[in-house]
């Protein structure tokens, strides 16, 4: 069968789910969807339609990006347009059944938006919505419209007209196609894609490998996962059309054996692939063949590092060398291989089908097109995202993320993972695209965004960011191994009351040394976050260091509880509710917390009923308080101990 009769039996499938007489019912069944309910949501679907013998085309869809939403539910009624529905939970399914299925009332008030529609029964167009007004989705744009293990519909949107194109042309044309459009790489050091494909492809040798790194490991990024999980496809023709471009006849896709959906979605498109000749020998009659094999790794974060883990690939311990040389002249088994990550392959089909001059309309000078993030933290509207590169952070947080969570004072935000940096107000209104985030001693890295509140201590985010990497730390050069363990018991000294202040200069002393003699980028960028909270929050280190005090009240050895004596009621529900029997009391008696033994695990707080309010929690301060139980109204007795 031709790549043309394909087209027309998808486009056929595609026109018949859209408008034909079947209902049809898309869950967002992807990782957050289904950590939300979205299986819970699918049966309850499945009950109703049998029960009330409706004949509905069911299928599960990756994530829209609408991550604060799920599970959403999509329903397209024959004559009416698509509705969009968000944190649907099994009881809404049975309401959106018989209210719009049955009897065609569209529950405006359950409804997010329409998709293809203006407002229609005052429900908006979804993409009017704040938090995708202004995305410009390129690699994110079949994510949660299509079923992702069906094929068809991955063509009948314009999937694989990009190979089918690049068949068509000479390696080197696709090459300068590519370089033309400014692409850099995605997965953090921004390096630029097309001159990495022309450095492998003239590399001498006829063995040559393309590898998809997608062993993600960012705490806070997901970009990779929602990916693969919503159009795997998207990948595969990328690294196809790479392949052709490099002149490499086989190929290996590295994912993390956590991302269990990814890796069993792409399973599926792989196999489809061989179905349609679209992989393997002779693709579409032609004279490109190409064989692509998946490695799950077993989550080590340093096999993010290419070289690390081309070493993994080949059956090794995944610890990187030293280069050069690079990957494109002795890679995997020693030959030429290129890597790129999962979002820079999902970019290029859509480049050559659409051409470089398009592509780089979008963008700034220097960083090209657009970038998914994972926007997390204390933001209101959290989720997956696609903007043009020079977008600015404030955009970002109070535009599309909707402002921080319960209207608190925004604080700092970290780009890059573990290796990235934090960034204080001042920062919210520069452009975000490689040169800006570097210049503000933060990386772009593969995308994480995290939103911090004035609740949140820079010092304890800088001590868990250095541990993880500590932990990561494949241990092969003495700067990182020691180096980061050195940083790491300094910071929870801080964090502990035992800062002495020369620690500070310390910190900073070992961070340049770490990053001057680390073999790989572990190393080399994982000071970041302890060097940057102390470029932009040194108050907060003194205040740990010098008043033994945590301000944002998070350092658990610097902070304590007490009880108010003026608005105890004696109520005893915090003496019943303390796992340590820290609290002493009766009824009607103003309740004083034992210091020595209270854990300070916050329950006391927690249980208080508002009105009351009686808690405190301080650091750094001992207010006066009876030194032992008094009946209410007889609060004089007081001690600071």
């Amino acid at each position: 069968m031709s790549f043309t009769d394909i087209q027309k039996r998808a486009i056929a499938e595609w026109d018949t789910l859209r408008h034909g007489p079947t209902p049809g019912i898309l869950v967002g069944a992807g990782t957050c969807g289904r950590a939300a309910g979205a299986e819970a949501v699918l049966a309850e679907i499945d009950k109703e339609l049998t029960q009330r013998n409706i004949d509905a085309i069911v299928m599960q869809v990756g994530c829209v990006g609408l991550c604060y939403a799920e599970p959403l539910v999509d329903i397209i009624k024959p004559g009416r347009p698509r509705i969009c529905y968000g944190n649907v939970t099994p009881e809404i399914v049975a309401q959106l059944i018989e209210d719009y299925l049955v009897k065609g009332n569209p529950r405006s008030d359950l409804a997010l938006g329409t998709i293809g529609h203006g407002v229609v029964d005052g429900i908006p167009n979804l993409f009017e919505l704040p938090m995708l007004k202004s995305q410009v989705r390129i690699v994110l744009h079949n994510c949660g419209f299509i079923d992702p293990t069906n094929i068809n519909h991955y063509i009948a949107c314009g999937g694989y007209n990009g190979l089918v194109k690049a068949l068509d042309m000479k390696p080197e044309q696709i090459i300068e196609e590519i370089k033309r459009s400014g692409l850099r790489g995605r997965g953090g050091a921004g390096f630029p894609t097309g001159q990495k494909w022309e450095f492998c492809r003239e590399s001498p040798g006829k063995e040559k490998y393309i590898i998809c790194n997608a062993d993600e490991g960012d705490p806070g990024a997901f970009m990779n996962r929602s990916l693969l999980e919503g159009d795997p496809h998207s990948v595969l023709e990328g690294m196809l059309i790479g392949a052709r471009a490099i002149g490499a006849k086989e190929g290996y896709i590295y994912c993390r054996a956590e991302y269990p959906l990814a890796l069993e979605r792409l399973r599926i498109a792989l196999k489809k692939l061989e179905e349609y000749r679209l992989i393997g020998d002779n693709i579409l009659d032609s004279d490109f063949s190409f064989h692509l094999k998946i490695k799950e790794g077993a989550g080590a974060f340093v096999c993010g590092e290419e070289t690390a883990l081309m070493a993994s690939i080949e059956g090794k311990r995944g610890m990187p060398r030293s280069r050069p040389p690079f990957p494109a002249v002795s890679g995997l088994w020693g030959k030429p291989t290129n890597i790129n990550n999962v979002e820079t392959w999902a970019s290029v089909a859509t480049i050559i089908r659409q051409g470089a001059d398009w592509y780089a309309s979008y963008g700034t000078e220097g960083s090209k097109g657009t970038k998914t993030f994972s926007l997390a933290g204390k933001v209101e509207r959290t989720g997956l995202i696609e903007v043009p590169f020079g977008m600015t952070m404030r955009q970002i947080i109070c535009e599309i993320g909707g402002g921080i969570l319960e209207g608190k004072r925004f604080k700092a935000v970290q780009t890059g993972g573990p290796s990235g940096g934090c960034l204080p107000s001042d920062f919210l209104d520069t452009p975000i695209d490689y040169d800006s985030l570097t210049s503000a001693g933060s990386i772009m890295g593969s995308g994480g965004i995290v939103v911090m509140d004035e609740e949140t201590c820079m010092v304890d985010v800088a001590r868990f960011f250095l541990s993880f990497v500590q932990l990561e730390s494949c241990g092969k050069c003495i700067p990182c191994r020691w180096g980061t363990k050195q940083m790491l018991d300094i910071l929870e000294d801080i964090t502990n009351g035992r800062g002495k202040p020369v620690d500070i200069e310390l910190l900073q002393e070992l961070a340049q040394s770490i990053k001057d003699g680390s073999l790989c980028g572990l190393g080399q960028t994982a000071p970041n976050p302890v060097l940057t909270s102390i470029r932009y929050f040194r108050d907060e280190y003194k205040a740990h260091i010098e008043e033994k005090r945590c301000p944002a009240l998070v350092c658990n050895a610097l902070i304590s509880y007490y009880i108010d004596p003026e608005k105890c009621q004696g109520c005893m529900i915090c003496l019943r509710s303390c796992p340590a029997g820290a609290i002493k009391g009766g009824k009607r008696v103003v309740h004083v917390i034992d210091q020595g033994q209270c854990t300070k695990c916050g329950t006391c707080m927690n249980v208080c009923p508002p009105r009351f309010g009686a808690v405190i929690k301080t650091s750094g301060e001992k207010p006066a308080i009876p030194k032992e139980p008094v009946p209410i109204g007889f609060a004089g007795n007081t001690d600071a101990g």
